[in-house]
Formats: C-alpha cells, structure tokens, sequence
C-alpha cells in the first residue's frame, strides 16, 4: 500500500513538474488571435488515464490555477473571462471567470480517465486512451468557449472588436479548428506515451 502510495505521489509531482515548465515556457501557450493553443492539457489527461479520474482532475485544478495565474499576471485583452482580478478598460472578472478557469480544466481530467476506465473495462484499451483523450479534449474546448460566450459574451465581443451577433460563429470557428486540432493532438501523445509506459504500468 505504502509503494502505491509513494509511486502515485511521485508521479503525480512529474506530472506537476510537466506542467508548471509549460506554463513557464512558450511551449504551453500559443497565442492565435485573441485566444491561445494549449498544450496544457496533454499532461491533464495522459495523468487521468494512467493514475485514474481522481488524478486527472486533480491535475486539471492545476490546469485551472495556472490559466487564472497567468491571466493576472499577464493579461491580455480577454483575460477577464479566466481571472477576477483582471480588469481591462471597464470591463472585470468576477467569479464566472473562475468557473470557465476551473471547471472546464478538472472535467478534462475527469473525464479522460473515467472514459478510459470503461472502455479499459470491456477490453478496449487503447480505444479508450483516444477517446478518453478526445473526449476530454473537445469537452474542455466547448466548456471554456460556451462560459465565455454565456458569461461574457457581450464584454468579450466588445473587447475584439465584433458584432456580438457574430461571436457564436467565432467561437465555434476556434471549436472546428484550434479545438479539434488539440484534441487529436492530445490524443496522439497519449496513446504514444501510454505504450511507452505500459511496461512499467504493469511492473
């Protein structure tokens, strides 16, 4: 029990590692637009299908905490939308952004691992990486993008510029594309790192 213990703990603090160097680099965040790419949340879910949904939206409050930290500290033009103590022009945070900043973030984690279990379950193993990854991906992109839209809609369309009557097809511009392509991203290296770990998994 203790050697369990230990293993997921270490892991846990790798994982950890992974994602604080993203956030620190320019490897986690890619800004397009007024947006950013995230690779930040491969770890998320590569931690939810090998240490289980517990981990993952564990580590996924970490995803959230860091995306409030950096929009504070670093703000851009939308960054009200993910910190409450961001103000930009008239325009603050408040406690709606915490919930696009976190919520989103643990489901990925969640998600990805429950996902997994079921499909691990009934004999699909690595199915259930891709669609756990997938899965997770696509739900943290949509969850973010829709509390933007509900929450701040009109604040967040004025602060680029739009027509709020078409911000709905912006956004779901950002979905088909940046949203799609991190999730096949995501799940690409999971599945890669997943059979690369396996070995030791079952060690």
């Amino acid at each position: 029990m203790k050697s369990k213990k230990t293993q997921y703990m270490t892991s846990m603090a790798l994982f950890l590692a992974i994602e604080i160097i993203l956030v620190v680099t320019p490897l986690g965040y890619i800004p397009i637009g007024p947006l950013n790419a995230t690779t930040m949340h491969i770890p998320v879910i590569i931690a939810g299908i090998i240490l289980g949904k517990k981990a993952g939206a564990e580590l996924g409050f970490v995803f959230g905490l860091t995306s409030m930290i950096r929009a504070t500290i670093q703000p851009g033009i939308t960054s009200f939308c993910f910190s409450p103590f961001v103000t930009i022009g008239t325009i603050s945070g408040n406690y709606k952004s915490l919930l696009i900043a976190f919520v989103p973030r643990i489901l990925l984690g969640y998600l990805a691992g429950l996902i997994f279990e079921i499909m691990k379950n009934k004999g699909h193993e690595n199915s259930g990486v891709l669609a756990g990854a997938l899965v997770g991906a696509l739900t943290n992109t949509v969850l973010v993008l829709s509390g933007i839209y509900v929450f701040f809609g009109n604040a967040y369309a004025s602060s680029l510029n739009v027509a709020y009557s078409g911000l709905i097809g912006l956004l779901l511009g950002v979905v088909t594309t940046n949203g799609i392509l991190e999730a096949i991203l995501a799940a690409v290296v999971s599945l890669a790192v997943y059979k690369a770990m396996k070995p030791l998994l079952k060690k």
